[in-house]
């Protein structure tokens, strides 16, 4: 309703909605005037009598608003005086929108992704309806920093029986998915004064970047056909994150030879090896290969994550530690968000304890073995192209010729059919001169879903002409 206000001679509409109560409508509607400056810093604001009678508001509705604005310092009351509007910071410029994110693509078949449509629900559910029914309140309470007895517990029997982690679980940390442990490790690496880490080349970027953002000099460690090469690790270097069972990104395992020698390479400098067992699950022809943490108990941090086997969304990993690093981690992670969320800790175990975990993970097994064979007899019908590594993991490498198209013109040609792959060279530490390829992942899709995924990809790769 339009207002006159005879002490100012404003004239102001002021809309004071009900739905909320007629005090927080004139809350609301004073609160506006003032933000969209119809009420210019020190206005001169009615008397509570006088805008209750405008109103047909009662006098004490009027005065519990004023009180309430000014709280809140939108007004101004002194004594003898009128009250009047305060004056706000200046807003803000508003900020540029944010890029609209990418369409998700039509074929997904980057590497490191699992199949999200044959998570578990079913046996998720029951896990879950065990956990809650008859569970006691405490449940709900903050968590333990280390992460659930009951999850660390369930993991010790469960790493110990299918990679051959040596793992009490007093010894392990649960994290809110591997970039935490990353991270939580750089920092507490960094505070021991570490300077230097030795990563493999060519090895995931995202996770050297956190190790470099905690302070620590990266230093590439070449990788050949037996997998990182321990002979060229440098003085000085604290500790070496590798990827052992299964390279990523060229899908070789770390032979025997050089396992020993890590090992002997930690015990001579004190230098530590972090594990990272991101799909050490999956191995196709023979048993996986067990864990480097298994020959090295005292030396290795090994890390693995539910990413691979159940889904990134969960945000669920762990570490097991040396006991000379427990404290430290512990702390760490205590400062950087408390503990991991509780309650998926506790169906996870759950679904561990009874085998169920077991199940899914040898079912998956048997369908990406499938797919992967699929894709090697695509890839081998491409003349010019060659499938790398050994029958493992959720991905192939594909190393292409260096007088053909590059790897950046095949991405886009794929990029423009639909199809999301990662490239090689973006994953060395120089990535001038260094080999072309394409990372193929073959799980992400669903069963329904992935010939297509493969027919399209054959087309684009045989649309194209190598030497």
């Amino acid at each position: 309703m339009p207002l006159s206000w005879a002490s100012s001679g404003i004239d102001l509409y002021l809309r004071v909605e009900a739905g909320g109560g007629r005090r927080a409508g004139l809350e609301s509607a004073l609160r506006k005037a003032i933000r969209e400056g119809r009420l210019p810093a020190g206005t001169r604001m009615p008397s509570t009598r006088g805008l209750a009678r405008e109103l047909g508001l009662s006098r004490g509705t009027v005065t519990t608003a004023y009180d309430q604005l000014v709280e809140e310092g939108y007004l101004i009351t002194r004594p003898g005086s009128a009250t009047t509007v305060a004056e706000l910071p200046a807003r803000a410029p508003a900020a540029p929108p944010l890029a609209p994110a990418p369409p998700p693509p039509l074929h997904d078949l980057r590497p490191g992704l699992p199949d999200i449509s044959a998570f578990p629900t079913r046996a998720w559910l029951a896990s879950t309806r065990r956990i809650l029914t008859g569970a006691p309140p405490e449940i709900f309470a903050s968590g333990d920093p280390q992460g659930g007895i009951e999850l660390r517990r369930a993991l010790a029997d469960h790493l110990g029986r299918t990679r051959g982690v040596i793992a009490s679980p007093d010894h392990i940390v649960i994290t809110s998915g591997h970039y935490q442990s990353v991270t939580l490790l750089g920092a507490v690496l960094a505070a021991r004064h570490a300077t230097t880490a030795a990563v493999e080349d060519p090895g995931h970027n995202h996770f050297r970047k956190v190790v470099q953002r905690a302070g620590l000099t990266t230093v590439p460690l070449p990788v050949d056909a037996h997998g990182a090469r321990v002979d060229a690790l440098v003085p000085g270097t604290a500790a070496v994150f590798l990827t052992p069972a299964h390279h990523y990104p060229t899908g070789v395992p770390l032979h025997s030879s050089r396992r020993q020698a890590l090992y002997a390479w930690a015990r001579d400098t004190g230098g530590l090896l972090v594990e990272d067992d991101y799909d050490g699950e999956f191995r196709y022809d023979r048993q996986p290969v067990g864990a480097l943490q298994g020959l090295a108990p005292d030396h290795t941090v090994y890390c693995g994550t539910a990413s691979k086997t159940l889904g990134p969304a969960l945000r669920l990993a762990w570490m097991v530690l040396p006991p000379a690093l427990l404290q430290e981690v512990v702390l760490a992670k205590q400062e950087a968000d408390q503990y991991t969320e509780t309650l998926n800790q506790l169906v996870l175990a759950d679904l561990i304890a009874t085998y169920a975990y077991d199940r899914h993970i040898r079912a998956a097994r048997l369908r990406y073995a499938r797919r992967r064979a699929l894709l090697l007899d695509r890839v081998a019908a491409i003349p010019g192209l060659a499938a790398h590594g050994v029958p493992a993991g959720l991905h192939t490498l594909v190393t292409i010729p260096d007088d053909g198209p590059s790897e950046r013109e095949l991405l886009d040609h794929c990029a423009a059919r639909g199809l999301a792959l990662r490239g090689l060279t973006e994953l060395h530490h120089d990535a001038a001169d260094s080999p072309q390829g394409l990372l193929i992942g073959f799980a992400a899709p669903s069963e329904r879903a992935y010939p297509a995924a493969l027919d399209a990809l054959s087309a684009a790769l045989s649309s194209v002409r190598f030497p």
